[in-house]
């Protein structure tokens, strides 16, 4: 489905991401793991054209055998929300603080191209109940939701058009265990549901062990080893692999169990401020 290779990217001062091949495949939980500063959000941005002013990108990335690297950017622009979809770890950047969560949704739709109102209403609400959500929380602005419930609502409005590509940036770094936990839940519901890829950025080994079917792991711009999680994660061959799973807080221990299932909207309120 998608496929870099070789790709560079570059500032005015530095090579920041040097020559980096890999893929993911349909309905792929992919994982991109190292230490910060290791052009892990950099290579996320450079797949659908966001990368900073003055940073530049060279290579190959291929999206169903579409180079983007050629693509205009009003294509790349159609692309983006629509086939391939971000949640950030600053989830708060999402929304505008003086439009509510059905405004949102609304426009997102409408940019590319729903123009029955009513139905872009019901897939609104639809979103929301998807992550557990009440619908009168579209009516709401940004800022009257807890940390919880608008991580929720951007995942939402991420995957409000069904896209085949989900590229998760360490989406639950503000999140405590719980909630955090709770987050990657829905999403991995959500992919079993809908069957799209997930490029999953994190620095969080549990996580990495619970949900990753292949791993790829980043040092100072470089991809060092790659491959599946259970030859990774217990058979690393890369000295920095190494360390970095040795250092990983309590890997063996499981990740918190929820009681029954999601918990209702009441039990999150406030929580994840």
């Amino acid at each position: 489905m998608l496929e870099l290779n070789k790709l560079t990217i570059r500032s005015r001062e530095s090579v920041l991401v040097e020559e980096v091949s890999l893929s993911v495949g349909a309905g792929e939980w992919m994982a991109l793991v190292g230490e910060s500063g290791s052009g892990k959000s950099l290579l996320s941005q450079s797949i659908s054209g966001l990368l900073p002013t003055g940073v530049g990108a060279s290579g190959s990335i291929r999206w169903n055998d579409q180079e983007l690297m050629t693509l205009p950017a009003r294509q790349l622009r159609k692309l983006r929300g629509k086939e391939i979809a971000y949640i950030f770890q600053d989830y708060q950047g999402a929304f505008t603080p003086f439009r509510t969560i059905a405004q949102h949704m609304d426009e997102y739709q409408q940019v590319h191209g729903e123009k029955n109102r009513q139905q872009r209403r019901e897939r609104s609400q639809q979103a929301l109940e998807s992550m557990s959500l009440s619908v009168e929380l579209l009516n709401r602005y940004p800022f009257q939701l807890s940390g919880g419930q608008l991580q929720r609502a951007a995942i939402a409005l991420a995957l409000l058009l069904s896209p085949r590509l989900v590229i998760a940036d360490e989406a639950t770094t503000a999140l405590d265990s719980v909630s955090g936990h709770r987050i990657l839940e829905l999403l991995r519901q959500k992919q079993q549901e809908t069957g799209c890829a997930i490029l999953f950025i994190t620095h969080d080994w549990r996580h990495v062990r619970r949900y990753a079917d292949r791993i790829a792991v980043m040092k100072e711009g470089k991809v060092v080893e790659s491959g599946n999680r259970h030859r990774v994660l217990d058979h690393p061959r890369h000295p920095y692999t190494r360390q970095l799973i040795a250092a990983a807080p309590m890997l063996e221990r499981p990740e918190p169990t929820l009681r029954s299932g999601l918990e209702p909207l009441h039990a999150l309120e406030g929580q994840s401020q």
